[in-house]
């Protein structure tokens, strides 16, 4: 049975093509409990091919005791589809947070068999609170180039007061004046980063290949701050060009690579692996735009430090949080909004010893870059 099947008594009728392209997991499961049929975004969720899945019951995919099992019988039993939200599946098999709403519905022509069908909260979440956090830092964008530039003003005239009194203070003085002289030029540094989230000037942006960006930090992290930690490539090379700003791209994974190779800190066997792939199905809503905005093109920096804590994770991208006794808690807050300036979004997920920050983006698109420009240049 395939799984078009399903849907034979709709009067569309769709093809086996258009269910494996739903971005989210479906699954037959049978009277016995074996999984009859799945789409391609099963596959990817269960990490198994379908012909492997095929072979499998569904409790040895799930974690022991699962909703999902009792859901499946109670279906059987009511004749009737039943939802059940924020499912844990993790498993061993399938570690880190699975977070899910399942959708059980009977199939009436095939007595027993049930369809399943997955959707991921996790990632639906960090979409959610990374829109709800541009809405929120585009309301205080204008107040923060404002307060940036009314800091500066008097801050040049504390430092000028404590030069002109270095000039006739004694040697026990002239330590407070440069104190002060140091800490406003270190505030006007700050203000100078924090300036950078107020900049709404268009993107110069052109066809990017990626793996040219990636290899450049490599190098970079290799001569400096990685020269100790050991870096993997996985890369697709059918990749697409992504259309961005290739010096903006390049501060995204330095500062990504920077992070990771600092949560490595000196242990000998620190490995930072970057990795590219196409993953079709992710669409995005954008505010304004009734179009959803597909995010094909996945890229990965991965560590095997120790992780982020559970109660930071929530926060990465926000401004100033930072486990860092000397960070300013910038970093990560510029990456996603340069990201997310591009269309795109970031994503974090962690445990001990396998970090991924992930970088979700639109591919190259000529019309669109000629829509904007009137020009197609060439790929950098």
């Amino acid at each position: 049975m395939s799984i078009a099947e399903v849907h034979s008594g709709l009067a569309f009728s769709p093809s086996d093509a258009v269910v494996h392209a739903l971005p989210h997991p479906i699954m037959i499961v049978a009277q016995n409990g074996r999984i009859a049929d799945a789409n391609a975004a099963a596959e990817s969720f269960f990490a198994v091919s379908s012909a492997l899945l095929r072979r499998q019951v569904v409790r040895d995919l799930v974690p022991f005791g699962s909703p999902l099992l009792a859901l499946i019988e109670q279906v059987r039993k009511r004749g009737a589809a039943v939802n059940e939200y924020r499912v844990d599946l993790e498993t061993p098999r399938n570690p880190g947070e699975r977070i899910v709403d399942l959708y059980v519905a009977p199939l009436a022509e095939h007595p027993g068999h049930v369809v399943v069908l997955l959707q991921e909260r996790t990632r639906a979440d960090k979409m959610d609170r990374q829109l709800t956090h541009r809405g929120a830092a585009r309301s205080v964008i204008a107040l923060a180039a404002m307060l940036a530039h009314e800091i500066k003003n008097p801050l040049s005239g504390i430092r000028g007061a404590a030069q002109l009194l270095e000039q006739s203070s004694n040697d026990d003085d002239r330590v407070l004046t440069r104190l002060i002289c140091d800490e406003a030029d270190r505030i006007v540094k700050l203000v100078d980063r924090m300036e950078v989230f107020g900049d709404e000037r268009p993107i110069d942006r052109e066809p990017v290949n990626i793996h040219a960006v990636l290899e450049h930090v490599k190098k970079l992290a290799q001569t400096g701050f990685g020269r100790h930690i050991n870096f993997v490539e996985e890369y697709d090379p059918s990749l697409p060009p992504v259309l961005a700003n290739r010096d903006q791209l390049i501060q995204v994974f330095l500062n990504l690579v920077k992070n990771a190779a600092e949560a490595i800190g000196d242990t000998q066997d620190g490995e930072i692996q970057l990795t590219t792939a196409f993953r079709p199905g992710v669409r995005l809503s954008v505010p304004g735009n009734s179009a959803r905005v597909s995010l094909p093109l996945e890229f990965c920096v991965k560590d095997n430090g120790p992780g982020v804590s559970d109660d930071l994770l929530p926060h990465l991208f926000d401004p100033f949080v930072t486990t860092k006794t000397s960070g300013s808690g910038l970093g990560l807050a510029l990456v996603a909004k340069i990201v997310g300036d591009h269309g795109g979004i970031v994503e974090c997920e962690s445990q001990a010893r396998r970090t991924t920050f992930r970088v979700l983006m639109p591919m190259y698109s000529t019309a669109h870059l000629t829509k904007q420009s009137g020009a197609t240049p060439s790929v950098k």
